[in-house]
């Protein structure tokens, strides 16, 4: 005799000893069998042309529990199989109707319904149309708008990742640190600072109001990934850091989600090498659960997401996952796995689960859960014929719109603002900061004294500015440039990191998105090739593939180029720039003089905070300290500092270059930058005493390169040198040419470049890199044509 299984109440658990009822498990039955669908629709689109992503999220719909678990204000990055997880935010954010009968809904009527759930709004149809457009790169599409297939969506506290191997850990990291800090200093002395100075603070305050990050403080992050990535340097990078920061007593509110199906496309993970990696992280705490149990999974995320909101500390979920459908598109996974391992994962197949779960505890049929997975499924391809027809992106000023919005006007006015404030209201705080010793008050100053300045106003000017990095904050920085902002401004906005580079921009990149004005340093050019995909992956896509919705305001400073007395060798004399040059709509400042490098930095922070451009403001290291230009004891090199009145006067635009006449005559231009400027001007000097008069052109950005000034000056004499000293291959010189070709420029140029070579130890460094002499022959020759 068969006994019939008992109806439970939809308001209570759907099983015995968990916590998941039986309305809440109908919901998630709901997102994952739209996420099904949505793999389904995916690959119908293209086998027509007109879908163009097809990485699924089939065996992965366990991942609705989580979203289930924690808040919809928790700010998500999302793993590219995350499909469920979206569909469950997009139902948490409809609203159920108010009335009489907004909770007599029987869990049976949700299940046959054709459309929607709970009764209001159309949680299915939402996120059907919003990942469906990005499959047909619809411009309608809520993140991107047509430029990337991505799961994020402003509204709903999701945010875009481009890269799902890794990269968007680091920023996690980031995001958990900027939370925790907001939260910590909302009502210390910085807000009673802002307050105090509310009159100035308009731009400033731009950062956190033009971020969309509006993050409740009780808020924690939710990064998920796949099992491969825990293999990834990014991914060990971001572990590394949060564990790093919670041994130190930071803490870092993060729930990282790892999706173990146990392939990275076509390469199985060892069998228990995840969970051995994963456990054994120190400072994070480690939950796991059957990710195709949506009971066993919802119960163990709420777990682990109360724990890490409580002790605002890292945690670990990892769900045991399987991948049904192959990796993407036309994956034929039985051409590298055996048909009995791809029917046991079948056996384990989510949807399947769910069903047989809401069937035992009786809240439906057999036959009205499959009614309720055709009808979805009707749902999503109605959804599908309807995006169909939508508009694509189609002209490239559409396409890069959202990529580095420049708004110059306001740059300038932010500045001149800044220089008001600090003459007026705010002269007794910058008094004190600087201990009554006014840096234009104090004479001359080298390269590194003016930056070191310029941060200096900056921190008091922007209040959400924090500056961190590698010996940055008790040292001072290895050549000084940081010296007492920490004691000026506390050991929450000047502090020291742990030595990894990728986590230093992670934090930076996070932090930018919670609102504050990161400036990270990397100690080192060479140091930063390492973690580069944080800035041409991360910080450089974000405005582009968010349409501007979300922001990663970012000044990085970096010590770099070469020309190094008595301290050699590649990794602390690099010159190449190429990939930064490379990155589209990110700003390369390369400040040569004192009094540039101030209104540099004060260009690249309002930038920051106004149009929230990446910034990269590479210091010429033999130049941080020069004091002579043409003699010893002349004292050439070095400037005054300009006080806060004559910044708006003073301001330097990015994009816009320096010129320097030397001479009576207009003979020839040479276009330089960084330690090129000081030797063209020495050469110059040398070429004057010959009667050749030189016109000098500062670059001073080498992204976005200043085309016109470059253009004007060369055609003002015909002649141009161009004086590289990054490698003639890949370097800047590249750039200054083909900018004049296309300019449309009839005179004559030549180039003297660095060699293609890495920058040797000691006296051979001269022999691979321009000098003095090469200048001047070079312009020799150049004349002599």
């Amino acid at each position: 005799m068969v006994v019939p299984t008992p109806v439970r109440s939809a308001d209570g658990p759907v099983r015995d000893g968990a916590t998941l009822t039986g309305a809440r498990a109908l919901e998630l039955f709901d997102a994952q069998l739209t996420s099904r669908h949505l793999d389904l629709a995916a690959r119908w689109l293209r086998s027509f042309g007109e879908g163009f992503y097809t990485i699924g999220s089939a065996g992965h719909e366990g991942n609705a529990a989580v979203a289930a678990a924690v808040r919809a204000t928790d700010p998500a990055l999302l793993h590219y199989r995350s499909g469920a997880f979206y569909a469950a935010r997009t139902a948490q954010a409809v609203a159920v109707p108010s009335g009489s009968d907004a909770g007599n809904e029987r869990p049976e009527d949700a299940l046959s319904r054709p459309e929607g759930v709970a009764g209001g709004g159309d949680p299915i149809a939402n996120a059907a149309r919003d990942v469906l457009r990005g499959i047909v790169a619809s411009v309608q599409e809520p993140i991107a708008g047509g430029r990337h297939k991505v799961f994020g969506n402003a509204a709903l506290d999701i945010i875009p990742t481009t890269s799902t191997i890794a990269s968007h850990l680091p920023r996690a990291v980031g995001v958990g640190f900027a939370i925790e800090r907001q939260r910590r200093t909302a009502a210390g002395p910085a807000a009673r600072h802002r307050a105090g100075n509310s009159s100035r603070l308009t731009d400033a305050r731009s950062v956190a109001a033009e971020s969309r990050a509006n993050w409740p403080a009780d808020a924690i992050v939710v990064c998920s990934f796949g099992d491969a990535s825990v293999n990834h340097a990014s991914a060990t990078a971001a572990f590394n850091t949060a564990g790093w920061c919670d041994h130190t007593g930071l803490r870092i509110p993060v729930l990282f989600v790892c999706e173990d199906n146990g392939l990275g496309i076509s390469v199985r993970s060892p069998d228990g090498w995840v969970a051995a990696a994963l456990s054994a992280k120190p400072g994070i705490r480690y939950f796991s659960a059957d990710g195709c149990d949506l009971t066993q999974t919802y119960d163990v995320a709420s777990e682990a997401a109360t724990w890490v909101r409580r002790h605002r500390r890292p945690a670990i979920l990892h769900l045991s996952t399987v991948r049904l459908m192959g990796h993407a598109g036309a994956d034929a996974e039985v051409a590298y796995r055996p048909v009995g391992e791809v029917q046991r994962d079948l056996g384990r197949d989510p949807l399947i689960g769910t069903a047989r779960l809401i069937v035992e505890a009786g809240l439906a049929t057999p036959e009205q859960v499959i009614a309720r997975y055709d009808a979805v499924g009707w749902q999503v391809r109605k959804v599908a014929e309807e995006v169909l027809g939508e508009a694509k992106l189609s002209s490239a000023a559409d396409i890069v719109a959202p990529l580095a919005p420049r708004r110059p006007v306001r740059v300038s006015r932010t500045v001149a603002e800044a220089g008001a404030w600090a003459a007026g209201p705010g002269a007794g705080a910058r008094s004190a900061a600087f201990g009554d010793k006014l840096p234009e008050q104090a004479g001359p100053l080298t390269l590194a004294q003016t930056i070191n300045a310029a941060l200096a106003d900056g921190m008091l000017d922007y209040p959400a500015m924090t500056v961190f990095g590698e010996d940055v904050a008790a040292k001072g920085g290895v050549y000084g440039v940081t010296k007492g902002l920490r004691d000026r401004f506390g050991a929450s906005r000047v502090f020291d990191t742990l030595l990894d580079e990728t986590s230093v921009l992670g934090l930076g990149l996070g932090a930018g998105l919670g609102g504050m004005l990161p400036v990270p340093e990397i100690q080192y050019l060479a140091y930063l090739h390492n973690a580069e995909d944080q800035l041409r992956g991360e910080a450089a896509t974000m405005q582009f593939f968010s349409k501007g919705a979300y922001r990663n305001p970012m000044v990085v400073r970096v010590a770099g180029l070469a020309y190094q007395e008595g301290f050699g060798g590649h990794f602390h004399n690099d010159n190449s720039v190429a990939v930064l040059r490379d990155v589209p709509g990110l700003v390369l400042a390369v400040p040569s003089r004192p009094d540039d490098a101030a209104p540099m930095l004060r260009s690249c922070l309002a930038s920051a905070a106004v149009d929230g451009t990446v910034c990269v403001f590479l210091e010429p290291i033999a130049l941080y300290h020069t004091r002579d230009l043409y003699a010893e004891g002349d004292d050439e090199w070095l400037a005054p500092y300009l006080g806060p009145g004559g910044w708006a006067g003073g301001h330097v635009p990015i994009g816009r270059a320096r010129v320097y006449g030397v001479g009576s005559a207009e003979d020839i231009t040479i276009i330089t930058f960084g330690n090129g400027v000081r030797m063209s001007l020495r050469a110059a000097s040398r070429l004057a005493q010959e009667g050749i008069g030189t016109r000098v052109v500062d670059l001073r950005w080498l992204a976005p390169l200043p085309v016109a000034d470059i253009f004007r000056e060369a055609s003002a004499t015909g002649r141009v040198l161009v004086v590289d000293e990054t490698r003639r291959s890949g370097g800047v010189g590249e750039g200054v040419v083909a900018g004049l070709v296309d300019a449309g420029y009839v005179g004559v140029v030549r180039r003297v470049a660095s060699i293609d070579s890495f920058v040797p130890l000691g006296p051979a460094a001269r022999e691979v890199l321009v000098s003095e002499d090469a200048i001047t022959q070079g312009a020799r020759t150049l004349l002599a044509r």
